[in-house]
This record gives C-alpha cells, structure tokens and sequence, in this order.
C-alpha cells in the first residue's frame, strides 16, 4: 500500500489579533500581580455615609478582605475640621483637609468621593481620574449633570467609575439594569426613590401625622438632611431619574426637562382620600416608552393599592422595571439612612477590588448615547388626575369647576365632597368643604389650561391641588 502524502499547513496569528492577545496577557498578569497588595481607599468626605463606609472597612476588615480577594484598608480622609469628633474611629495621621491631596496621592488607588454637589466634586474626580486612579461615589446630582464627560474621560484614561450608591440606597439597581436586564430592551421604569419622602407619607398616613412633624421626624431617625428641600421637592428623585433613563434608554435627559413636583404641597386628608378611593401616594419616578417617544415625569402620583409599588413604606425603595423578554421586575430595599448607602459604596469597592467594575465599565458601555428615543413634550403627556379643593359650600360650585374642565376636554370620572357639620360658620358664611374630582385620561396641556381658569374662581380657596394617577394596573 503506498504512502499516504499529507501538508502541513502552518497558520500564524494577525497582528492585531496577537497585539490584542499580548495586552490582554498583560492585563492578567498585572490583574495578578494587583491581586497581592491591598486595595488602598481615599475617602473624600467623612459624613453620614462616608462615616457608615468607614465602620464597615474598619470593623469588617476580614470579611471585605474575604469577599474581595484581597485587603481593603483606608489610607487616606478629607474632611473639613480635624478636631471634630465623630462617630468612627480614623487614625488623625489619615486625615487632612486638602481634599485635592487624596484624589492625587502615590498611596491611593481608588478615590471615593461623598462630599456631593457639583464643584469640587468634579474637579476632585477628573483629577482622580487624571492620576491614574478609580473612582466610587454616591453623587447623583454630579452624574446627572456631567456623567458622559466624566465617563468619557475614566474610558480614554482605562479607569472606572462606579455608582451603585448615587441611585436607591442599598438597592442594588445599577447592577441588575448594567447586567441582568442586558438582555432586554427597557420598556418602562416606575421607581420609588427617595426613601425620605416615601418615609414622610407613610408616617403622615399611618400615624395620622401633620407634614411637618413627619419632616421633623424623618431628620430625628437621620432620614432626612436638616435642608430637606431636594428630597421633599422632588430634586433629588428626579436626578436619579435621569441616570437610570441614561442607562435603560441611552439618553441623557435632565430634571428641567420634565414635570418635577414634590410632596410638600400635599396635605393629610390628601392621603386619606386617595385612601378611601383606592390608591396609596407615592412620589413616582417615571420613565417610559409611549408612541416611541420617551416619557418622563418624577410627582406625587397615586397608584393602586393593590400594585406592589403602593406597599412600599417607610424609608424603602422600589424599581419596577419592565423589559421586553422578562416583563415586570421588582428590586427594593432600604433607600435612605447611613448603613443601606454605605452598604452600596463597599460593595462598589469589593467591585473595584476584584476587577468587575473594570470589566464592566468598559465593556457595557454604560453611559452611552443614542438618541434613539424623542423626548415626549410635557404637554402632550396623557394621564388620569386627581383634582383636590376647597370650596364654598355653595350651590353651583361643582358645575362652575366641571364646566372649566368640560370646557378643556378633561373628562370627570367620579366627584367625592364631605358632608360640612354646619350651614353657616360663626360669621354667617358657608363654610369651606373639601371636593375631590377624578378624571379620565386627559393630557398635560389640557390640564394646565384649565388650571389658570381654576385660579380664577372666587369659590375656590387657594391652593388647591393637583395630582396623576397612575393607570397601571396591579
């Protein structure tokens, strides 16, 4: 039998192909080599939250160290006063006030910044990112207005920024949208994300309390900053709006670009006739597709009582995101308050420590922009509402404020008014009734017409109020 003749055929790698090979080679052996020495913190700010990081790094050390693979240790704080005293531990040779000398140090590979705001939180972070370091921060106001930049910049310089704490507390909702829902298109968020708010209306409800006093209360159990006006005015829910509309939809889109409304305007009896009628208050963050545009609003909308966002209470919060493969999703925990922030700041340094953060960063491109979703215009947003007077308790009333909204094509679905104990006060004038309308779907424009013809009215006692309702079903 003759001899079988074969070819060898010898295939060398592309170029590319063996430059891409080489550095990622190297990046394994540097991941390696990064994987024996201790991941070393600068904290920049040493308050509420920065103070809870502290306590967890310092007090479970050996934990952290075990879940990260490697030893967390602080080496760096910046605060404002030295001799302040605090609620954690730090060595004084750790600290300083040169806030600029832990985002540049040689003895720093990850700078957390927690100070908020926008300057000198920016400068702080580009100058991080500028001497080759990583950054974790809580700041959503910062990211919503110059998270591209910023992003842009940790991706040219190969570093990360990671933000688990700067949406939801210690709901982990930046992960599961960044990599558990990847496989879906994102129809809808409705989030409930500002656990002081959400604190302040269970306590009004449930305690049967003044708003005032259920502020007071929410800054007794370190729920609320002693200025509460960006939880309580919506702001700060708006905000983390829009960096979770930046991650579902790719579009950078911020508050003055939507309806923000806060809770302040909301009285006690608000709460019990949405109550009596069905629904919970809450203050909902929305960010939806309707028609292939891009809906947004963050107010206090009613919801049914029967939908699991109407039984968050307290200082929680929930996501329910909505994708096109897996339907409705539900991620809630605690949203305000040291620890449950803290929390998510040292599972970002565990992210950071191990290398996921670095991974996911770059490669999930989560600060794109698309431009794929036109922003619905605020008049043209379609809804149901809640309409809440006081009024005279005089004959004609109800119609003369029908006719107003009649007139702009608001539809009435049902009217609720309370029985006045008397006729006539004291001074020999009817007295002041509450009178509850609610709507059929009607849009923005229609209802903002018909408010400037409501402010007219003499037998309407200003301020009156009103609120959306949420058509979801539970």
């Amino acid at each position: 039998m003759p001899p079988v003749e074969s070819e060898l055929t010898l295939t060398f790698p592309h170029p590319q192909a063996l430059c891409r090979f080489t550095e990622t080679q190297y990046s394994i052996q540097k991941h390696i080599s990064e994987m024996s020495t201790p991941l070393r913190v600068g904290l920049i700010g040493l308050g509420t939250v920065a103070s809870g990081v502290a306590q967890i790094l310092l007090e479970h050390a050996e934990r952290t160290s075990l879940r990260a693979g490697r030893t967390i240790e602080i080496t760096k704080v910046a605060v404002r006063d030295l001799a302040k005293q605090r609620s954690v531990d730090i060595p004084t040779e750790l600290l300083t006030t040169d806030a600029m000398s832990v985002a540049t140090a040689d003895d720093v590979d990850v700078v957390v910044e927690l100070i908020g705001g926008l300057s000198p939180a920016k400068e702080l972070v580009e100058a991080a990112l500028n001497s080759g370091k990583n950054v974790v921060t809580a700041n959503k106001a910062l990211l919503c207005e110059h998270g591209d930049t910023l992003f842009a910049k940790a991706r040219e310089l190969d570093r990360c920024i990671a933000f688990e704490a700067a949406v939801a507390g210690g709901c982990p909702i930046i992960a599961a949208m960044g990599q558990a829902m990847t496989g879906n298109q994102i129809i809808a968020l409705e989030a409930i994300i500002n656990g002081t708010s959400n604190f302040i209306l269970t306590q009004m409800l449930h305690n049967n309390t003044s708003y005032d006093d259920a502020v007071k209360e929410a800054q007794e159990c370190g729920y609320a900053e002693a200025d509460p006006t960006m939880d309580v005015k919506g702001i700060d829910a708006a905000q983390k709006l829009g960096i979770l509309t930046q991650l579902a939809f790719g579009e950078r889109i911020s508050p003055d670009q939507f309806p923000v409304q806060g809770i302040d305007e909301l009285e006690l009896e608000d709460l019990k006739f949405a109550d009596e009628l069905g629904y919970a208050v809450k203050l909902l963050a929305t960010s939806k597709l309707v028609n292939g545009h891009l809906e947004l609003h963050t107010q206090p909308t009613l919801i049914r009582k029967e939908r699991p966002l109407a039984q968050v209470d307290g200082p929680y919060n929930m996501i329910e995101v909505t994708g096109d493969a897996v339907g409705k999703a539900w991620f809630s925990a605690m949203g305000a308050g040291q620890m449950a922030t803290a929390s998510a700041v040292v599972a970002d340094l565990v992210d950071v420590a191990v290398g996921r953060a670095a991974l996911s960063f770059q490669h999930l491109n989560l600060w794109q922009t698309s431009e794929a979703f036109p922003l619905q215009q605020t008049e043209e947003i379609e809804r149901r509402y809640y309409f809440r007077f006081h009024v005279q308790d005089l004959p004609h009333v109800i119609a003369d404020i029908a006719d107003i909204l009649g007139r702009n094509e608001i539809s009435l679905s049902s009217v609720m008014q309370k029985e006045a104990k008397e006729s006539r006060n004291k001074a020999g004038e009817p007295p002041i009734v509450p009178l509850v309308f609610m709507t059929h779907r009607a849009t923005e424009g229609k209802v903002r017409a018909a408010a400037k013809e409501l402010d007219e009215l003499d037998c309407v006692s200003p301020p009156w109020l009103c609120l959306p309702v949420s058509d979801e079903q539970a």
